[in-house]
Order: C-alpha cells, then structure tokens, then sequence
C-alpha cells in the first residue's frame, strides 16, 4: 500500500490584520501630532499672502507695486519683493476675497505636497519592496510635520509651486531628454529669484539644451511682465533686486543662510563683504561640483537636492520655508540607507554552493571618496564598512528629520532687536539649518542606479557540430 502523500505545510500570513493595525495606528498617530505643530504657526495668520494681496489691489489701484509697504513687529517695514512676473499670475486673485484666496492657495500647497512627496518616495517604496500607499501616506504626514511646510501654510506662501515645477523638470522632463526640459525652472526663475540656481545647475551637468530652454523661458515670461508694466519692472531690476533690506532684516535667526549666520556674528554692525562672497565662492563650487556628478552618475535626486542646499546657502537671504530642500536631502539618505537592490544574476553554482542559489548585489551609495561606479564591496571596503555606511545614513536621516521637524524658529521667540552671537551653543541654535546644509552638503551620498540583469545565453555549439546538425545524419 503506497504511502500517504505528506500535505506540505500550511504557509500564514504574517499576522495581516495586526499589521494592518499597526500601520493604522502610526498613521493616526502622526496626524493627531500635526495640530501640536500648527498651533504656533497661527500666529502667522496668512502674513505673506495677505501682504500679497494688499499689494496687487494697492497695484491695481494704479500705485507704483514696489511702494507697497507694510509696518512688521520684526522687520520693521515689508514690501512686496518678487519679480514682477510674479505681480502678473498674483494680481487676478485681488479680484476675490480674501478668505477665498487663502482657502484656495492653502488646498493648492495641500494638493502640491501630496504631489511632489509621492514623486519621491514612490521609487523608494518600489524598489525596496515597501508598502507603497502606507510609505507615501506616512512621508505626506511627515513632510507636513516638516517646519518649512508648516510656515509655507501658515505663512500663505507660494514656495510649494516652485518645487513643483523645479521636480517636474528635474527628476522627469531633463533625465528624459524632453524638448520641453528647462520650462519649469525657467518659469520658478521668473517667479522668484531663488531658482535661477538651478540654471547653473544644469549648465554644471552639461545639460546644455535644458539650460537653454530654461534661460529662454525665464527671460520670455520677464519680458513679458516688462511690456505688461514697464516702469515697476525697470525699477524692480535695476534697483529693488538690489535692496536686501526690504526683504528684512539679515541678522534675524530665520535667515538660515552663511550671510545670515555672518550677521549674526557681527550685528548689529553688517558682516564683511568680501568673506561673504568668498565663502559663497567656494560653497558653490563644491556643492555644484557634487550636484554635477551625481546627475552624471544618474542621481538627478541627489543632483536637485545639493543644488537646492547651494541655493539656500549662497543667498543673502534664506527664510526657514525656503528650506524645502531637506526633504529630499532624508529621502536620499533613507534609500541609501536600506540599500538599493539589485536584479539577482544568474550563475553557474559554484564549488560548495547548492544549485539555484543566486547571488543578490546591493547597490552601493558612494559618498564624495567613493568611486561610483563600482558595487558595494568591489572598491576596497569590506562588507562591515558598507553596512557602517548604511547605519551612518540612517542615523543622519533620522537625526535630520527631528531636526527639520523641531525647527529653528517655530517654539522660539528670538525678539525684535538684533543680538550678536556670543556662545558656542547660540552659534549652534541659532545657525542650525546653515550647519546642516554643510554637512549634508559633504555627507549626502550619490546613489548609484541598479545594473541590470544580463541576458542567460547557454554556451554557443562549436560551428563544426552546428554544420553537422543542419545536415542532419550521414
């Protein structure tokens, strides 16, 4: 009598439902931590936005747009300070009200977070085998919890539309080579000054016809803004563009930038010229250097976000809701951390090693000393070293999620009058996002993209025993 067939194991899930719990939880957790962070920022009340909105009716009314000013408890004085491109998309929104306006720019900055954090950690999610709809819900809370979005909503500002635009062009229409590619940092560009880094960018990764089109756009959308209102625009660029103090004061705590870290140092007296600039030369340098090699290595995330840490270094002045640029600086530094996998590749068993078993590589992350083009473990380092890396990044992503999360100005009130920076631990506090910019400028690793899988082909016949085949028998 035959044996009775063994019925093979019964193979559960995981506990399914208890996951599904867990990730529940940790969803409403981190929502109902959200209010916590907003309820500072009400304060704000719209500021930004509502200066706006004076200004285009005060515009419209037929007043000079750079008069426009308006009494601040910190500033003193606030003008309306963008390109006046800018004035032409912003003046219809003076023809609804107020409340109108706010409810709408705020669902747009929702709608754009969502956007633009799906664009980054999709890919994330997918190449490490992550859930993908609980990854990217868990990230749009944490970018929410971020202090550069919390004072971008609060503040009523248009920041979010600019990374839209800037990711758009950057992670999709430059690496492929699109006719289109440039357009929307041309139109961030025109928008608000700050983008124009990203023109360097690309010319830095020889990305000529991109910069190209992107120069073209931004000079096109100006001059249309020129022949719309002549005299604000000559005014604007030949004298407003100039004045670094109608934007504020430089030595206030929430200008992370290097002239704002020098201001603080040397206030209330203004810092030296000639430093600022020299370190300004040789932040960019270095930084767009790194940006420009790892587009070239095939890490146009990590490209964008070196550039976007330059950007808010090198300007005289860089508020905290400029600084969107950690963002991606964590989700690079989190896939670098899990390791980037690749397709296993199929080879003969070797000596000792049971047949189908395949080897699986891991994707390196090459830091500046690193060569990118070589495997985890094939450029000298042991297996210990690449796991160190890994631990290494995942600490800084941590480390620079609280941080960007706490803020530097949210839970603190740093007063109206300047203050010189005295103390080590003040020179710390108070330059917190210059500093990590630094060492995310030094630290953030270039990702090296998968190599694919080769094609299996069985060993070629010799071409005598092929000519024999084809004959058949003799």
């Amino acid at each position: 009598m035959p044996a009775e067939p063994v019925a093979p194991p019964a193979v559960t899930d995981d506990d399914p439902g208890g996951r599904t719990v867990r990730r529940l939880v940790t969803v409403v957790a981190l929502a109902a931590v959200l209010p916590a962070l907003y309820l500072p920022g009400r304060v704000h009340d719209f500021f930004d936005l509502k200066i706006y909105m004076r200004a285009m009716r005060w515009w419209a009314d037929g007043n000079p747009l750079y008069d426009y000013v308006q009494p601040d408890r910190v500033q003193g004085e606030l003008y309306f300070t963008y390109p006046p491109f800018s004035g032409l998309l912003l003046r219809p929104f003076a023809l609804i009200p107020l409340g109108a306006t706010v409810t709408v720019f705020t669902v747009l900055t929702g709608v754009a977070v969502v956007v633009t954090t799906w664009w980054l950690v999709r890919p994330l999610a997918d190449r490490h085998g992550l859930p993908r709809v609980f990854t990217v819900t868990v990230a749009v809370l944490l970018v929410l919890a971020v202090e550069s979005t919390r004072e971008t909503i609060t503040f009523g500002q248009i920041n979010m539309f600019l990374v839209v635009l800037i990711l758009a062009d950057l992670l999709f229409a430059v690496p492929g080579s699109r006719r289109w590619a440039g357009v929307g940092v041309g139109l961030a560009t025109a928008l608000k000054l700050f983008p124009g880094i990203f023109i360097v960018y690309l010319l830095a990764s020889r990305r000529w016809w991109a910069a190209a089109v992107a120069s073209a756009t931004a000079a096109a959308a100006t001059l249309l803004a020129a022949a719309v209102a002549p005299g604000d625009s000559w005014r604007f660029w030949t004298h407003e563009l100039w004045a670094t103090d109608r934007v504020g004061r430089t030595d206030y705590t929430g200008n992370q930038s290097l002239f704002g870290l020098l201001s603080r140092i040397t206030a209330p007296e203004k810092p030296d010229r000639l430093l600022w600039l020299a370190l300004v030369a040789v932040v960019a340098a270095y930084g767009l250097w790194r940006a420009a090699v790892a587009a070239r290595a095939g890490d146009h995330l990590a490209g964008l976000t070196l550039t976007g840490l330059v950007g808010g270094l090198v300007s005289p002045i860089t508020w905290t809701h400029h600084l969107y640029w950690f963002i991606p600086a964590v989700v690079v530094l989190a896939d670098a951390a899990l390791g980037a996998r690749r397709p296993a590749v199929a080879v003969p068993p070797a000596t000792g090693t049971s047949a189908g078993a395949t080897p699986a590589g891991v994707a390196g992350a090459a830091g500046p000393g690193s060569r990118a083009g070589s495997p985890a473990g094939d450029d000298g380092t042991s297996t210990l070293d690449s796991v160190a890396r890994r631990r290494w990044f995942a600490v800084l992503a941590v480390a620079t999620t609280a941080v960007i999360i706490y803020g530097v100005v949210t839970f603190h009130d740093w007063g109206v009058a300047p203050v010189r920076t005295q103390t080590p631990d003040q020179f710390l506090v108070r330059n917190t996002y210059v500093l990590l910019s630094l060492l995310l400028l030094a630290a953030l690793p270039v990702r090296r993209p998968a190599s694919p899988a080769p094609t299996t082909r069985p060993p070629a016949a010799p071409r005598e025993k092929l000519h024999q085949m084809d004959r058949g028998p003799e």
